[in-house]
């Protein structure tokens, strides 16, 4: 049974999310819907394109993801296909869909502009249910993603996809903090094995005007109650942490703040 997953910052209590669900169960009445989240931050770009970059590598091959977190719906912004070498990504030309898409390895970007297969009539307010969702549909019923457009090149590719390493120094960003105060960055461990960064080191952290030794743990326990410490997540990315309290807020970062990250040594 073909799979279509829905990420959207639309929340639960409208209707969106059950009219998108609508179109696409309409046009494919045999899809099973997985919802990811629909409790994004409102045009939160890098929390949604975590959320789909977590999720989405435990997904069967071939599944269909359908994300929309549209600041620019109705401007000239363009709606696109993402073919993988795993899956199909369908959503607005914002960066939402490259992180995960690129970890996927991309093989594929169409832009989306063949009329027959959107709705009949598109909304200026809700391409979430007027295009992509009729789209996502049709492609997971079987229909081939270079019949929705022309190859593209130049989409759009945000700085949050590629952090930059200069030496031992990779300098990132915040994509989100969690509920626990976790600061989460695009560093993934990866880009550590390059710097040579391995668990038990030390790193130098920079956020911002902050600046902090902090060891490379392998659990949060691994630090004393109340004390910072960096950690790879469960994500794959490098996590600012207080083992038992709010990194976030005692470090005073926000979404999209810059992070330096340089391996160093300690005195005892």
């Amino acid at each position: 049974m073909p799979i279509i997953t829905l990420l959207s910052d639309f929340g639960l209590k409208d209707p969106y999310v059950a009219e998108m669900k609508a179109v696409i169960l309409s046009l494919c009445p045999d899809i099973r819907i997985v919802d990811i989240s629909h409790e994004i931050e409102k045009f939160d770009i890098h929390m949604g394109a975590l959320f789909l970059a977590s999720a989405a590598p435990y997904f069967p091959r071939n599944t269909v993801h359908l994300a929309v977190i549209d600041p620019g719906v109705g401007t000239k912004r363009r709606p696109v296909i993402f073919q993988t070498n795993r899956s199909l990504y369908v959503g607005p030309d914002n960066g939402l869909l490259v992180l995960s898409a690129q970890t996927d390895g991309i093989k594929h970007v169409y832009q989306i502009t063949n009329e027959r297969y959107l709705l009949p009539k598109v909304s200026r307010t809700f391409h979430g249910r007027d295009v992509f969702a009729p789209v996502a549909a049709r492609l997971a019923c079987g229909i081939k993603p270079n019949s929705f457009g022309s190859e593209m090149k130049n989409y759009v590719k945000p700085s949050f996809v590629e952090p930059t390493v200069r030496g031992r120094k990779i300098s990132g960003e915040v994509l989100h903090i969690d509920s626990f105060g976790n600061i989460i960055t695009n560093i993934s461990a990866s880009l550590l094995q390059e710097i040579h960064a391995t668990e038990g080191a030390y790193l130098k952290v920079e956020l911002g005007t902050r600046i902090a030794t902090l060891k490379l743990c392998k659990a949060y326990g691994e630090a004393p109650a109340g004390t910072p410490l960096s950690i790879i997540g469960s994500h794959n990315f490098l996590e600012i942490s207080i083992n038992v309290g709010n990194a976030g807020e005692k470090f005073g970062v926000k979404t999209g703040d810059s992070i330096k990250i340089t391996p160093t040594t300690v005195s005892h």
